[in-house]
């Protein structure tokens, strides 16, 4: 496909990451006579306005994953698999007013330096060593991986050339700029992701309509296959174990949004970094906003591919051009780099560069986020207490050069081993009810032990793995079930909180714990922009279920 891309393509492309480079090295600029501190550079001053806030956290969110991944599930299921990014709308609502006031009163660089203030420094630094880990051996690699797969698969360049050339991009503004370098060039790739979305989707519409409008389009790709657009799966849908009808709404996906954007070191950081908890608020309401045209330009295309490939007559019409890789109804993944073809030239550069864009601001707020969890909870803790502000800073760009490199050298393995590569995308999913448990135990219960935490962390494994075996061939044993996995991750969640409540109880005789959390009566008030904008999000979301109910 490289020689589909004209000048025009490679100049904005270029121009686009002359961009990216140019502001990321020039935020990140020390202004005279200041040494940066880790203030500075793992919370970029305290600085960011809403603005930056919500498109960072939006950027460090969208990579490749969504981009050729939803696509293609929109491609082979349709619109439901958008309940992942429209819930998560809402979950960043009840993030921004339960849970960033407390963050943000104690004044925390960590997720896990929350652990130690309301439980111990070991569960901190246990949990410190295992998100560590899973960045930079299931994160940042995965990310690179995918990436590097969508460079090879749209424009033919080598998988470790892919990897190489991603890691220099993000490594470059990112590792000495710190979070204000990685936050403000956010804001410039969301622009990117959001217009090469647009231009993808209007255009796939078109398509679809012959050349009458994106209206048109919808219409047609709607009458041709309603059932693509049924939010709400029944049993009888094949798709029903991985998008569990009712139990999208009420289930497990809360778990996986809860954990994800509430206690991820990579997405609250920059919520941390906030002028102020109003301002971090206001950010996490647009952050919410963004996710509601997410869907609209990564899964309503994969539905147009579906339509196209589906329908011979307009893949006459489409001509020759058409037939270059056409994905088969089995080849969900190659939706989106199949349109980008049909893309006029100028047009490709800008969807490329929004892919790209997608790819970096991840991995910089990835790599970002890793440095930030090694120098504030391993190294300041148990290496050297008495670092200066140089060398903390110092330290946190060379772990994050080392977490790179070690995420690059994985990168490429994980294309030989898909089946290991989907039981470490299935591991997270094992250990988050356990964690988020351990969370919202520890934020809204004042019962709540350090003895209790780490017990019911270490249950959740084998509760977790019991649902699992289950769905794995024994589900015809009375002693297992079989049940989609968001609903095993809600049983299991409930089922720790359960376990964490009774050691708490038996450990402290009913007794509130000393750490335990107050929560004052105005802890929780948010202010009258925070409410209007959330409310209106909470209707837009309503009224899209409400159309596409059933």
């Amino acid at each position: 496909m490289t020689s589909s891309f004209g000048f025009w393509d490679y100049f904005i492309f270029i121009a686009y990451a002359c961009l990216i480079l140019g502001v990321g090295l020039y935020v990140s600029r020390d202004k005279k006579g200041h040494q940066k501190n880790a203030e500075d550079y793992f919370l970029a001053s305290k600085s960011l306005p809403w603005w930056a806030i919500g498109a960072s956290l939006i950027a460090a969110n969208i990579s490749a994953e969504q981009f050729i991944g939803m696509s293609g599930s929109g491609f082979a299921v349709g619109l439901a698999i958008a309940s992942y990014e429209w819930m998560a709308a809402i979950t960043l609502l009840i993030v921004g007013k339960f849970f960033l006031p407390i963050f943000i009163e104690k004044g925390l660089y960590t997720i896990p330096e929350f652990v130690e203030k309301r439980y111990s420094t070991n569960l901190k630094t246990i949990l410190a060593v295992f998100w560590i880990a899973l960045y930079v051996f299931v994160n940042l690699a995965s990310v690179l991986y995918l990436g590097a797969l969508a460079l090879d698969t749209i424009m033919g360049i080598p998988m470790v050339y892919g990897v190489i050339g991603l890691s220099l991009f993000a490594a470059a503004y990112s590792l000495y700029g710190g979070l204000s370098a990685v936050a403000w060039t956010d804001v410039i790739q969301v622009a990117f992701l959001v217009l090469g979305g647009l231009i993808t989707s209007y255009l796939a519409l078109d398509a679809v309509s012959g050349g009458q409008g994106i209206f048109s389009g919808m219409k047609t790709i709607y009458a041709a296959v309603p059932e693509k657009f049924v939010m709400i799966l029944d049993k009888s849908n094949p798709e029903y174990k991985n998008l569990p009808g009712l139990g999208v709404l009420v289930g497990g996906l809360w778990v996986a949004n809860l954990y994800y954007w509430g206690f991820n070191q990579y997405i609250i950081q920059r919520t941390l970094a906030a002028k102020s908890l109003r301002e971090s608020q206001k950010g996490i309401v647009f952050a919410a906003f963004l996710k509601i045209i997410i869907p609209f330009i990564v899964v309503i295309p994969g539905i147009a591919a579906y339509v196209m490939v589906k329908d011979p007559s307009i893949m006459e019409r489409l001509g020759d051009l058409a037939m270059n890789n056409v994905p088969s109804l089995t080849q969900a993944d190659k939706a989106y780099p199949w349109l980008l073809q049909f893309l006029p030239v100028g047009l490709k550069g800008v969807a490329f560069a929004a892919l790209t864009a997608a790819v970096v601001s991840s991995l910089a707020s990835m790599l970002n986020s890793t440095s930030t969890i090694f120098t504030m909870d391993i190294y300041l803790q148990y290496i050297n207490k008495n670092a200066s502000d140089k060398r903390t800073v110092n330290v946190g760009r060379s772990s994050a050069a080392i977490a790179l490199i070690i995420a690059s050298f994985m990168a490429p393995l994980l294309g030989g081993i898909d089946q290991a590569f989907q039981f470490i995308q299935e591991y997270t999913g094992l250990v988050s009810p356990g964690i988020l448990a351990v969370f919202i135990m520890g934020l809204f219960w004042k019962k709540s032990t350090n003895k209790a935490a780490i017990i019911g962390a270490i249950t959740s494994i084998p509760l977790a793995l019991y649902f699992k075996v289950g769905q794995n061939g024994w589900s015809d044993s009375p002693f297992f079930v079989n049940i989609p996995f968001l609903d095993q991750m809600g049983y299991t969640t409930l089922l720790t909180m359960g376990v964490i409540v009774l050691v708490s109880l038996t450990q402290n005789k009913g007794k509130e714990d000393p750490k335990g959390i107050p929560l004052t009566r105005g802890l929780f008030k948010t202010s009258p922009k925070f409410n209007i904008g959330a409310f209106a999000v909470l209707i837009i979301i309503a009224a899209i279920y409400a159309m596409f109910w059933n």
